[in-house]
Parts: structure tokens; C-alpha cells; sequence
């Protein structure tokens, strides 16, 4: 499989528009979902959108692939921006669970290839939060082998 074409992957859309007050438009396709709470997927920005604003709730690698992906981290307890950095063609990132923040893709979007591990029980990856960092949906292992199958 070549992830750099994609041609053959089945991808999901979040097309949320401005709905949240920002542009939410990306699209990620499963690579691989393992029973022992190992996730690889690859996602795509399109060009100046974001995905939700979301906390980690697994440990995350990633690498980028093409474009550029700004990454604002968020205090979990404020809400308030703490940094933000840019990731170019090749920056690579291996985080701890707790990881709360923004994700925006760079002038022509962006591809990341992110592999998550979540070996707790219902294997919970990510919630969605809203402005005031309150949960709004959560991703797990679970629900995607279910919908896998």
C-alpha cells in the first residue's frame, strides 16, 4: 500500500464547516485496528481546517507526510493556547496520554500517519471537547473494530 497515493483506502469525512467557530474539515482512513488496542491511521487536513479540538486519552505517535500541521497545545485546566509549533514533511512526535490541543492543516492541508496504542479495556483514543473543554464524543477501539466489521 502506498500512502503517499492513497488511491485505495476508504476514507471517512468530518465536515463540520464553521460550526464550532472554526473550519473543521479532515478525513481519516484506518490502516490497521489490532485486539490488543493498537491503532494505525492516516489522516488528511484540507488546506487552513482543523479537526475537532480534542484530548488524548491513549499514547499517539505521528509523522508527517506532506503539508504542514500546526499543532496549538491547550492547559487542560485554563483552556488557554501554551505553545504552538508547525510540523513540516518528516517531524515525527510521540506523546503520553493527556495530550489536549488543536490541530490545523498548513496552506496546501496536510497527511499524517498517527499509530495509537489504548491496551485499556474499552480502549478509549480521544474525546472531543468543546470551548469550554467539556466532552463532546469519544473515540475507542471498540467502536471502530465494530464498525470494521
Amino acid at each position: 500500500m502506498n500512502l503517499l497515493k492513497h488511491t485505495d483506502l476508504t476514507w471517512r469525512q468530518y465536515d463540520e464547516g464553521e460550526a464550532f467557530g472554526y473550519p473543521i474539515n479532515y478525513s481519516d482512513a484506518i490502516l490497521s485496528a489490532s485486539e490488543d488496542g493498537r491503532l494505525e491511521v492516516l489522516v488528511r487536513w484540507e488546506p487552513n481546517c482543523f479537526c475537532h479540538f480534542h484530548r488524548h486519552t491513549a499514547e499517539i505517535s505521528s509523522v508527517v507526510l506532506q503539508g504542514q500541521l500546526t499543532v496549538t497545545d491547550i492547559d487542560p485546566e485554563s483552556g488557554e493556547p501554551i505553545g504552538s509549533r508547525i510540523r513540516e514533511v518528516g517531524d515525527f512526535v510521540h506523546k503520553p496520554s493527556g495530550d489536549v490541543h488543536m490541530e490545523q492543516g498548513g496552506p496546501e492541508g496536510a497527511l499524517v500517519l498517527f499509530f495509537i496504542y489504548a491496551p485499556d479495556g474499552d480502549g478509549v483514543l480521544a474525546e472531543a471537547l468543546d470551548a469550554d473543554r467539556n466532552v463532546i464524543s469519544r473515540t475507542s477501539m471498540k467502536k471502530i473494530r465494530a464498525k470494521r466489521l
